[in-house]
């Protein structure tokens, strides 16, 4: 943890970046968060092998589980965004997404991740490409050189990447102090936790 943020600081911003753009999310109201080293105890590691983190907003809770025990609770989608809505339920991830209405009636959706293979053939001899991410990744790039002509903020504005990031700080901190915590975007504190403001600055080594 003296060089990183766990899994919530490198996985989790992925999926709760998602998951606010789709609904158009800020800030998170109050973030509480639980775990610790439950399994690989004879580890060097110091990171959280389990993590739950809480994400509240008004009328909805984002909720980041990770854990290094068990099956998935669906084998398609070891890593990836759920959401259970009122006609069924969305799984989603960078390979695929599937909705699962509730009417059994209604029909189900599924979508495959187009890799692109024949466009752009130099991705299968690319050194160590993620072809799932690379359809994606290409229209971030269209699309930040497309902002640079028009002038206009991209599809991934940075102050949107900056909320999905340092929102995840505050979890780590609220696993460790054990309780909630909320965060001023604006000022920057958790208003009346000194103790929890305290940690969103590392203490460095002289000099």
């Amino acid at each position: 943890m003296e060089y990183s943020n766990g899994m919530v600081g490198d996985m989790c911003i992925h999926m709760l970046d998602t998951v606010r753009r789709m609904f158009g999310l800020g800030w998170p109201k109050r973030i509480g968060s639980y775990g610790g080293i439950f399994v690989q105890k004879d580890g060097k590691s110091n990171i959280a092998d389990t993590q739950t983190a809480t994400f509240e907003y008004d009328g909805l809770s984002v909720v980041r589980q990770h854990r290094t025990w068990g099956a998935p609770v669906a084998p398609d989608y070891p890593w990836a965004l759920f959401i259970y809505g009122e006609k069924g339920v969305l799984r989603a991830s960078t390979l695929r997404a599937d909705f699962v209405p509730v009417d059994k009636k209604a029909q189900s959706l599924h979508f495959e991740c187009p890799y692109e293979r024949e466009q752009y053939p130099e991705d299968l001899t690319e050194k160590d490409i993620e072809l799932n991410a690379a359809p994606a990744a290409r229209r971030h790039r269209l699309d930040f050189l497309a902002a640079i002509d028009r002038r206009s903020k991209p599809v991934a504005d940075v102050e949107e990447g900056h909320i999905s990031t340092a929102a995840c700080i505050p979890a780590n901190i609220a696993m460790d102090l054990e309780r909630p915590l909320s965060y001023d975007p604006i000022t920057r504190p958790m208003p009346g936790d000194e103790a929890a403001t305290a940690r969103l600055r590392r203490a460095y080594r002289a000099p």
